[in-house]
């Protein structure tokens, strides 16, 4: 399998994600917990792109493309169901980041987004999730002018701005709060036990 054979297999994986997620978004089917669905083109993904890492290592820029580099980045940071591989591919990120290999900033996210889920404060206040008040707000994070002063080092807005941008997306795409917040975090919380994030 050359590399744009490769490229073309990623793309198609993020395309197929992001075709889910449109319907689903249309259906009103987003906020109230992880789709069935969803969660099963999320863990074929994974497999998929897991089996081309171990052909090629992981898929830079100069090995399959910028579009391809971030498609793969997009899989990877919805392959929640595979805690193993996530965390895998945060150590191979890493070291490509530090080769100028790849985009630190998918590296923010994936770190962000592993220690949303294990239960950790978030570095650069990437992820957000519904909070009490109904509001989408910043998941737990260590210190807001740390964070700022992490994303300033990025190229990243004030955590402040992007909360007002993130609350705009969801209100333009007609997302809403989950009609049970603590049903739903409750349910994650198990999920969370069942795929191995908290053991």
């Amino acid at each position: 399998m050359n590399s744009d054979t490769i490229a073309n297999t990623i793309i198609a994986l993020k395309n197929n994600d992001l075709q889910l997620r449109d319907e689903l978004l249309k259906e009103g089917r987003l906020s109230d917990g992880y789709d069935k669905a969803m969660e099963e083109l999320h863990a074929k993904n994974a497999t998929k792109l897991n089996e081309i890492i171990d052909r090629i290592g992981y898929p830079t820029i100069d090995m399959v493309g910028k579009e391809a580099a971030e498609a793969a980045w997009l899989v990877i940071q919805h392959s929640i169901s595979h805690p193993a591989f996530m965390k895998r591919c945060a150590e191979l990120l890493e070291i490509a980041v530090s080769e100028n290999k790849a985009d630190p900033i998918h590296f923010a996210y994936l770190i962000d987004r592993i220690a949303v889920f294990e239960g950790n404060p978030q570095l650069y206040g990437t992820q957000f999730d519904w909070d009490k008040a109904g509001k989408l707000s910043p998941n737990l994070y260590d210190n807001l002018a740390k964070v700022n002063q992490r994303r300033a080092s990025l190229g990243l807005n004030t955590l402040e701005n992007q909360t007002t941008i993130m609350r705009s997306r969801v209100m333009k795409e007609k997302q809403s709060p989950p009609k049970d917040l603590r049903k739903r975090q409750q349910e994650m919380e198990n999920w969370k036990i069942k795929v191995g994030w908290i053991i």
